[in-house]
């Protein structure tokens, strides 16, 4: 019996095992689908903030096909564009590009692209680009040039990277004092602009991170549709080719530039 019972724990031990990261998984995971009333609470829940996101996103599936089920939580999402949380305005920004005849939208990312984070900014440009709104166009160029992320507080830095190493968001990047700074975009890092160990003030340059392929690629395409002749100098930058960069992002540039110049030419 004592054989059994041990048999029995070990086993339902290694049951849990496996049950254990499934739940968390499941409970986490953007793609299990919803049902229309799940959204509905799902988009009010301001307890669970991963709930309002989960709805967001799966609301955004049914908008890219085009469900016209979805317009009805349409005020939900103008709401939580002006959510206090990151991720919700990020998702929020990003799924409001997918109608560009629902006004409400329109007048939300333009508020949007005036966002502290800049996340939050550039899917804000990108949804809006999708309007053929040029107030889109400033964030969009700043994503096809380096970023520079500056201290957080005064203190003594100490860096938690090197010179050519990958971020992403949310990657610790150094200590400042008792203060971490934190990326808050992808890219790679191109210059240290103070030494370590010294001591730097509040909102000084710290580090240049370089543009992401992919948000680079992302914005050429916007400005397929909505850049000018003043945005030539630094699309055509990546028209030539940049290194590190893919191809396909110098062949969106050259389609960019053509584009402009054939607007331009009208």
């Amino acid at each position: 019996m004592a054989r059994q019972r041990a048999y029995l724990l070990i086993t339902i031990f290694a049951l849990l095992l496996v049950l254990f990261p499934f739940l968390f998984w499941y409970g986490t995971w953007f793609g299990r689908k919803l049902s229309d009333a799940k959204i509905g609470e799902y988009l009010s829940d301001r307890a669970k903030p991963r709930h309002a996101q989960h709805a967001l996103v799966q609301l955004g599936e049914r908008m890219a096909r085009r469900d016209p089920s979805a317009a009805r939580w349409y005020p939900q999402v103008v709401q939580l564009a002006s959510s206090p949380l990151i991720e919700l305005r990020q998702t929020a920004a990003w799924i409001m590009g997918q109608d560009h005849t629902y006004a409400p939208f329109h007048e939300a990312l333009v508020r949007l692209t005036a966002d502290p984070q800049p996340m939050v900014r550039r899917n804000a440009a990108l949804a809006l680009s999708n309007f053929g709104d040029p107030a889109a166009r400033p964030e969009l160029l700043a994503m096809l040039r380096p970023y520079t992320i500056v201290s957080p507080a005064a203190g003594v830095v100490r860096y938690r990277l090197k010179l050519g190493e990958y971020v992403n968001p949310g990657t610790l990047v150094a200590h400042v004092g008792g203060a971490e700074m934190r990326s808050p975009l992808p890219g790679e890092v191109r210059e240290l602009s103070r030494r370590e160990g010294s001591t730097v003030g509040a909102g000084d340059a710290l580090v240049e991170i370089s543009a992401d392929k992919e948000h680079a690629w992302e914005a050429l395409r916007a400005l397929w549709t909505v850049g000018a002749k003043d945005d030539l100098e630094d699309i055509q930058r990546y028209a030539r080719g940049i290194p590190g960069m893919p191809e396909k992002v110098q062949e969106q540039a050259v389609l960019t530039v053509r584009a402009i110049q054939a607007r331009q030419a009208r």
